[in-house]
Order: structure tokens, then C-alpha cells, then sequence
């Protein structure tokens, strides 16, 4: 509970890892504030100074999510053989290499290959710096984690204000200023990084075993052998459903489905980047350690079902009515975000076995990545044609399998533990049973 006692700032000031972590969390912002400037323009510049169409735009949005979704496994196995911390500085210049090659790639297929090497790149920097955290938080990650949630909105705010000023003029040459922006954010994020120190655990972490040969390694297990571990990850694509959420079902809702005002959408982001940047901390203490985890799963779902009720009846009623319903369920995805943002990270490095974690986590990080890539299609293409039963029956779904995630995940916790506690196993499955029923 100690993140809950101490102030964010102090926080910052003393994080878990100590120089280390808060250089990281530097770093992490400086790349947060650039993402935040390039995801606010990237569109528009395509679609003016690219001059794309809503058919190549689209084509190019897809093939940079199914990159991403490459990006996190490939992290995650490199990172059991080499440097965390070189592979980051890695993806922080792959990353504005892509960002200047933008500058002068003049045809559609050259867009494909740059888009697609950014996203790879951004998706595996991620996984690293969640590895890094791992790794020099220990088991205060959850604390870590909370702080980087908060510097990150922070990062994305600034950088949507940057980006606010550029579209603004609204010149090709404005829209490669922010380009420029976002490619030194890279630069000023790999310099960082180089002041850190590598974490214990750096290259092969696969331990060896009392039988194994003194120098060889005992071979790691293998994350895509382990079916336990592929239906955490399976079950946590739908609980990643709130970003969907909040950047797509949200804004569409309310133009096409209720009568408030579009000047509510704006305030969809401030209300997240508020709550985000107050609360996450006072979430993540109130859920730290592998089983505070998994009964935050199950909120998760109850959550997401509030939010999913309040989008289905803000359609009647007066503008101010719709406004206030629209501007509840931004709060209750908002509040959904900040538990799965610890029930999903906690989860994905207490199931993974010790001495094969970073291929573990690489894996792991694909629910975000396919949910970023199926979740809009999701929203757009059933959820809300079916109007309001749509988000009834998507809250209820999200609900039953966050039980389902729960349960499993104890059952997972239990095994990991051994014959050692068998007791406190069979306790808490007979908690998350009794949960169940009520």
C-alpha cells in the first residue's frame, strides 16, 4: 500500500529501481510526448500532404497493426539473448530512421514498409521497457507500472498539444515540423536509455536446472507450447476492449446514436488523462501482487459492463441528459482501464515461468496489439450496428470472461506455487467460486 501513501511526485522522486527506473520513466515520457505529437497528425498528414485515400489510408492502418503484433514476440525472444537495454536504444533508432524516411518517401508502397517498421518498432519498445521494469522494479512492478501510466498520459497531453499548435497552420511544412518533433523525441528517449544500467537478469535469463550440466543451460520452455499461458493471453484481448472503447466506440456513439453535442468528444481524453494521472496510483497499491491482480480482473468486467449499460441508454433523452450519460461511461471505461492496466501486466509476469519471462512477456504482449487491430471492426461493425443490445450483449461477454480469466489465472497461480501451498490454492478457488455464484 505504500504507493497509496505517498504522492505521485514522491513517487517520482524515489520509484521502484531507483536511478534506473525514474531515467527509464524520463525517457518513457520524452517517447510519449512524440507518440502523442505523431498520433494526432499522423492521419491528417497522410491524408493531405501524402494525399492518400480512405482506401490506402485504411490499407496502411491495417498493415502497421499486424507489424505490431509481430513486434512483441520478437522483443520478448531477443531479449532472453541480448542486452534489454541495447535493444531499446535499437527500437528508439529504428523508429526515427522510419520517421525520416517519411520525409522523402513519395509512393504508397514505400509508406507500407516505413509505417510497418515503426509499428514493429513502437510495439517492441514496449515489451522491453515492460521487461526492463520487470526487472529493476522486482516485485514493487505494479508501483512501476502505476508511475508510468501517469508520465505517459502526461506525455501523450503535451504531445497532443504540440501537435494542436502545428495543425493549426496547417502547411505541409508544419506537418514535417511535427514530424521532426516526434523523431527527437526518439533521440532524446535512446540518450536516456544509454545512462541506465543494464538489469540483473541481462542476456540469456533461462535458468538452469539442479540436473543440467554446470555451463550449459537447460533449455527454456517454450511460451507457444504452453497452453495455459496462450489462454491468459487469448482471455486478455477482450479485457483490453476499454481502448477501443474510449478512442472508437465512444466519439461514434455519440455523433451517430445520442443528441449531445460534438464538443463532448474532446473532453472524453481529459476526463481519461485526469483520472489516469490521479488515480493509477491508488489502484495499483489497492491490487499489488499476483492474486490483487486477478480479483481486478473480475472488477474489470463488472466495469466495462456499467459503462456498456450507461452507452446503451444515453440515446434518449435532451442534449444535456445524453452529455452527462456519455461523459459516465468515459469515467467507468476510464476506471475499467486503470484495473486492467494492473490485472493485465501483474498477471502476464506472475503466470510466466521465472527463467523464460521475457519470451513469456513478448507473447503476452500481442492482446493489446490484436485488440488494437479487431477491436475498431469489432465496435463499428457489430457492437453498434446492433444499437443499444450490441453494447448490452458486449458488456455481459466481457463480464463472463473476465470470470473466466480470474479462475484460470488462480488455478495457474496455485500450480506455479507447487505441492507447498496446497491449502491456500484450494482456498482461493474456493473464493473465486463462492464469487461467482453471488
Amino acid at each position: 500500500m505504500r504507493g497509496d501513501r505517498d504522492g505521485l511526485i514522491a513517487q517520482l522522486r524515489r520509484p521502484p529501481g531507483g536511478r534506473d527506473a525514474r531515467i527509464m520513466l524520463l525517457a518513457q515520457c520524452v517517447d510519449r510526448t512524440g507518440t502523442g505529437v505523431w498520433a494526432a497528425a499522423s492521419v491528417l498528414y497522410f491524408t493531405f500532404v501524402s494525399r492518400l485515400d480512405a482506401r490506402q489510408l485504411g490499407l496502411l492502418l491495417g498493415v502497421g497493426a499486424i507489424a505490431g503484433i509481430a513486434g512483441s514476440p520478437l522483443a520478448g525472444r531477443a531479449a532472453e539473448r541480448l542486452s534489454v537495454r541495447a535493444l531499446l536504444i535499437g527500437c528508439h533508432l529504428l523508429r526515427l530512421g522510419t520517421m525520416l524516411l517519411l520525409l522523402v518517401a513519395d509512393d504508397f508502397a514505400a509508406l507500407l514498409s516505413v509505417v510497418a517498421l515503426t509499428c514493429l518498432g513502437e510495439r517492441a519498445a514496449k515489451t522491453l521497457e515492460m521487461l526492463f521494469a520487470t526487472r529493476v522494479a522486482g516485485e514493487r512492478r505494479s508501483t512501476y507500472q502505476a508511475l508510468f501510466r501517469s508520465v505517459a498520459n502526461a506525455g501523450y497531453a503535451i504531445g497532443a498539444g504540440i501537435a494542436a499548435l502545428g495543425l493549426g497552420v496547417g502547411t505541409a511544412n508544419a506537418y514535417r515540423a511535427l514530424i521532426l518533433a516526434n523523431a527527437l523525441s526518439f533521440v532524446l528517449a535512446a540518450a536516456l536509455v544509454w545512462r541506465t544500467r543494464e538489469p540483473v537478469g541481462h542476456g540469456l535469463v533461462v535458468a538452469q536446472n539442479d540436473s543440467s550440466t554446470p555451463g550449459e543451460p537447460s533449455s527454456a520452455p517454450s511460451p507457444w507450447r504452453d497452453h495455459g499461458y496462450l489462454l491468459f493471453v487469448l482471455l486478455d484481448i477482450p479485457m483490453n476492449l476499454d481502448d477501443s472503447v474510449l478512442n472508437v466506440g465512444l466519439p461514434l456513439w455519440l455523433v451517430h446514436h445520442t443528441s449531445a453535442p460534438h464538443a463532448v468528444v474532446p473532453a472524453f481524453l481529459v476526463v481519461n488523462t485526469v483520472l489516469v494521472v490521479v488515480l493509477q496510483l491508488r489502484v495499483s497499491a489497492r491490487a499489488e501482487g499476483a492474486r490483487g491482480a486477478a480479483a481486478a480482473v473480475g472488477w474489470y468486467g463488472m466495469t466495462f459492463l456499467a459503462c456498456c449499460l450507461v452507452l446503451a441508454t444515453a440515446t434518449g433523452g435532451r442534449a444535456w441528459s445524453a452529455s452527462f450519460a456519455m461523459l459516465g461511461a468515459a469515467i467507468l471505461v476510464t476506471l475499467a482501464e486503470l484495473l486492467r492496466s494492473v490485472s493485465s501486466w501483474e498477471l502476464a509476469v506472475s503466470l510466466a515461468p521465472p527463467r523464460a519471462r521475457a519470451s513469456y512477456l513478448g507473447v503476452a504482449g500481442m492482446s493489446q496489439s490484436v485488440q488494437k487491430s479487431v477491436g475498431p471492426l469489432l465496435l463499428t461493425g457489430a457492437v453498434m450496428t446492433a444499437g443499444p443490445a450490441g453494447w448490452l450483449a458486449l458488456g455481459a461477454v466481457v463480464t463472463g470472461l473476465s470470470l473466466v480469466q480470474r479462475r484460470t489465472g488462480l488455478r495457474r497461480l496455485a500450480t506455479l506455487a507447487g505441492p507447498a501451498a496446497p491449502r491456500q490454492a484450494a482456498g482461493a478457488a474456493r473464493v473465486a467460486s463462492r464469487a461467482d455464484q453471488s
